[in-house]
């Protein structure tokens, strides 16, 4: 089989080539999967220079997450059978024609979506329903604010909010970006991301502020995301895409009276495995019932995934880019 294989950490991702390997089988409780669709994420090209939380053994296949059908089931496997379309993933494995995971790890693929919609959604929406439901506890007509609203997780985000009935104030850095989100989600606001953005939020809130700040980006962002939260208001914790990890004095989450959050949604299923399965069945049955529309900006064939690994390194991606096997 086809598979992109990491055998050493080094920048640029030159330790990483496609290769052909053994198809493997399926131990007792796995599966193992026709991959139709992998989606490329950030962690998956952090891995590939040893830059992520989570270090796989050498040499190992990157990729999250994924959509296919199942070939075949290892012994002790009883709810899934041969020709089942899936979704779900492993911490790495799915950057290949088949990949064997946990029968555990797999979901029915919501019929509503196509493969690469289906490969596309689940971290991104996962992580926006923990920080939005679980971490602010978002209410209808609350206003939202995201930050990174172009990337996966950001789009994600602005969509989910939107179902939840929040106003959302959607922030991204090109133009081109803001018409694409403008066009596929119709936000109550798109703003550029650009310093002195605080007053363009005070005014669409009426001076109130954004009741929930969502923040994959930190640095100045953060800083000045402290300068138009609302009173009670929850600024979320995403990530440090700026690069810079920033620092807030008590004295403003005292005086304006928000809450700092930090969002893990992974590891928040982690310790809490009953709402951890509640988050993934809310989200799936979004998808379900076509109240969500992940969006897929780019489809590549496997041979190509350094270009889709470069498009997400420029930030020139709106939504996920799909590798196919």
């Amino acid at each position: 089989m086809r598979a992109l294989q990491v055998r050493e950490l080094v920048e640029n991702h030159g330790g990483a080539s496609l290769v052909e390997l053994p198809v493997p089988a399926p131990e007792p409780g796995e599966v193992r999967v026709r991959v139709r669709a992998a989606a490329v994420n950030f962690p998956d090209l952090l891995m590939t220079r040893g830059g992520y939380q989570l270090k796989p053994e050498l040499p190992f296949v990157p990729g999250l997450e994924f959509s296919g059908e199942i070939e075949a089931v290892g012994e002790g496997v009883d709810r899934w059978r041969a020709g089942d379309a899936v979704i779900g993933g492993n911490r790495f494995g799915a950057m290949a024609e088949y990949a064997v995971v946990p029968a555990t790890n797999l979901r029915a693929k919501p019929e509503r979506l196509g493969w690469n919609e289906a490969a596309a959604y689940g971290v991104a929406y996962l992580t926006a329903w923990v920080a939005l439901t679980r971490c602010a506890g978002v209410e209808a007509g609350e206003w939202v604010l995201v930050h990174g609203a172009a990337g996966g997780v950001g789009l994600a985000t602005v969509d989910l909010a939107r179902a939840l009935g929040a106003r959302v104030i959607a922030a991204a850095g090109s133009a081109g970006k803001r018409a694409a989100i403008e066009r596929l989600y119709a936000p109550d606001a798109v703003i550029a991301a650009e310093p002195g953005f605080r007053e363009t939020v005070k005014a669409l809130t009426g001076g109130r502020g954004a009741d929930v700040i969502f923040d994959p980006v930190g640095g100045n962002v953060f800083d000045e995301s402290i300068r138009c939260i609302a009173f009670g208001g929850r600024l979320l914790v995403v990530g440090f895409a700026s690069g810079r990890i920033p620092d807030v004095s008590v004295n403003m989450p005292l005086i304006k009276g928000f809450a700092v959050v930090g969002v893990r949604a992974g590891e928040y299923g982690r310790r809490f495995p009953d709402r951890g399965a509640e988050n993934i069945a809310a989200i799936d049955a979004l998808a379900a019932q076509g109240r969500i529309r992940p969006h897929v900006h780019a489809v590549l064939d496997l041979a190509e995934w350094r270009a889709g690994f470069a498009m997400l390194e420029r930030r020139e991606v709106v939504g996920k880019v799909i590798l196919t096997p």
